[in-house]
This record gives C-alpha cells, structure tokens and sequence, in this order.
C-alpha cells in the first residue's frame, strides 16, 4: 500500500473525534498511574470492562497507525523487512522481542507494517498487560486499538476467526533489559505463547526490533530490588528498572518519557510450523521446552542480522 501525504491539522480533527487534550491527560500520564495505583490496591472493579475483538474500530487504528508511521519515518528512520513473511490470510501468532519500558513504539510500527502491506481489514490484536484495562477509559482506548487483556481466551478467539495476534512473551523482563543486552532476546522462560499456538495450530512469525532499546538507556533491569520491593504482587511486574531518559534523567523505568531519535529498525522472519505437533503437545512439557528454544533462537538470528554493524542511535550503514 501507498501512504497518502500526512498532515497534522487533518489528523487533529479525526483525533478530535475520540478525545481532546483534557482526554488525553486521563488516559495518558494520570491514567497510567491510576490504573497502576488500583492494581496495586487490588481494587479491580473494572476488570471486566472489555468488548473482546468486536470493540477493534478500524478508523481509530487507522488515525493512531498514521501518526506512528509519520513518527517512525521522520523522527526514528524507519526500516522493514520481511513483512512479506506474515501470511495475506489466515491466523498467525506474531511472536516480538519488547523494547522501550512503558513506551513500546515497536508495537506501533509492527501494526503499522502489517497495515502498509495488507490493508487495514488484516486485523491484528496486540495481548496488553493488565494495567490497560484497570480503568475504563484507558481500556476502551486499549480495546478500540483491537488490544486484548494478555491470556489464553481472547488470543484463541481472535485465532479462531483468523486473526493476527501479537504478543511479547518477556514483557517486562525483556522491555526493560539492560544497555549492555539490548541486542538479545529475553523471552523469560514464559512458554504460554507456544502452548496457545500448538493448540490452535497456527504458524508463529517471529518480529524483532532494533533501536527501539535506544530510545533511553537501562542501567539495570532491577530484578532483585523488584523481589525486595513485591513489585510482582503490586504490579504484577518482576523488575524494578533504573534508566536514563529525557527529562528526567536518571530515575525509574516506570515514567513516561521523551524517546532519544534512535535509527529504528524491523523485521519479520519467516513463519515456523509445528504441523508435526498435534495440539496435545502443549501439555507435554519436553515438546514445548523444544519448540520455546526453536523460536527463541530463531528470533536472536533474525536480531544478530538487524543488529551486525549497527551503530547506536545511527543504525546500520545502509540504513543512514
């Protein structure tokens, strides 16, 4: 697909239509909070607040994806490669490295690259973290976005009627990875992604990014000040990252920030099968031990390509 000439004031009046700056204050920095503080509180009341895939409007998606494309190609340099690989039709599991904290754009630009090639009507549903959907605003953005709460349930749903779905499987422990890791897959040893595809038997396209773990700087992911702190029963998180990062300097991970201008780079790898694997598989623990180390490998290759003379901040050669 072709993109048409962006133009701000013209994306202004079609944002206009979902919220104005006030709304954006809600369910931006004060809404994040919020949503954090009543995790934290156990005071879920909202929890149920979901309309599953049916609440994806395509013409929201499609005003958030212009602004991220305009975003990536003028302020990140943005390149792709391989999108070719996700299937025209059909279900597909995108499997992604996680970069950025709270400031994911790599989703952004995953949906955007899937939209470019196959159209807006290729529904692809990202599997959030729970904090999305802990106030109602917040999720009701989350889910006209086609995001869907991160578990088994929705994901199968959205694979039966042939969706995409995308989930990172290191969440946290793989956003917030170290300066000196950036360049490394961190899946966490979590393996219910692999148990969602061999029981749906849908192929997995691995997605990786580069760049976008150059956005701020991680000092140190903070597993065992997280283990101190419980910030996996408040927050559902196992790190507890310190990071530079504009304004603030060096501070926790948890607060939005300003991204540095890092070359960002993107690329899909070919799809992998298990179609010797029936769906009984999933409960077998040696299989999935095989098949979780099949796609993780398969993704630090596709990340050693994007990241082999790469230059912080600048990319690679062919990309500058």
């Amino acid at each position: 697909m072709t993109s048409t000439p962006f133009s701000f004031d013209e994306w202004r009046a079609r944002a206009g239509k979902y919220f104005d700056a006030a709304d954006l204050w809600r369910i931006g920095l004060r809404g994040v909070f919020e949503a954090g503080l009543q995790l934290a509180l156990e005071r879920d009341t909202e929890r149920g607040v979901s309309e599953g895939i049916d609440g994806r409007d395509p013409e929201f998606v499609e005003m958030v994806l212009d602004l991220a494309r305009f975003i990536g190609e003028r302020y990140f340099r943005w390149t792709v490669e391989g999108v070719d690989h996700v299937p025209a039709t059909g279900p597909v599991l995108l499997v992604g490295n996680h970069n950025g904290g709270l400031q994911t754009f790599d989703s952004l630009l995953t949906l955007v690259a899937i939209r470019d090639r196959y159209g807006l009507e290729r529904a692809v549903h990202p599997l959030g973290h729970d904090l999305l959907f802990q106030r109602s605003r917040l999720a009701e953005v989350a889910v006209k976005f086609g995001g869907l709460r991160a578990g088994h349930d929705g994901g199968a749903e959205a694979l039966e009627r042939g969706r995409i779905v995308l989930v990172y499987p290191g969440s946290d422990l793989d956003s917030t990875r170290s300066w000196r890791d950036r360049h490394r897959v961190e899946l966490g040893g979590r393996t219910g992604f692999l148990k969602l595809a061999l029981r749906q038997r849908v192929p997995i396209v691995p997605v990786v990014s580069e760049g976008t773990h150059e956005q701020f700087i991680v000092l140190t992911r903070g597993d065992g000040l997280a283990r101190r702190l419980g910030v996996k029963r408040l927050f559902r998180a196992e790190v507890f990252p310190i990071v530079f990062a504009i304004p603030w300097g060096v501070t926790i991970g948890f607060l939005p920030y300003w991204p540095l201008p890092a070359q960002t780079a993107l690329r899909f790898g070919p799809p992998i099968r298990f179609d010797e694997l029936g769906p009984d598989a999933a409960d077998d623990p040696t299989a999935v031990a095989a098949c979780y180390e099949r796609v993780r490998a398969c993704m630090q290759r596709e990340l050693d390509q994007l990241a082999r003379g790469r230059v912080p901040f600048l990319g690679r050669p062919d990309t500058r």
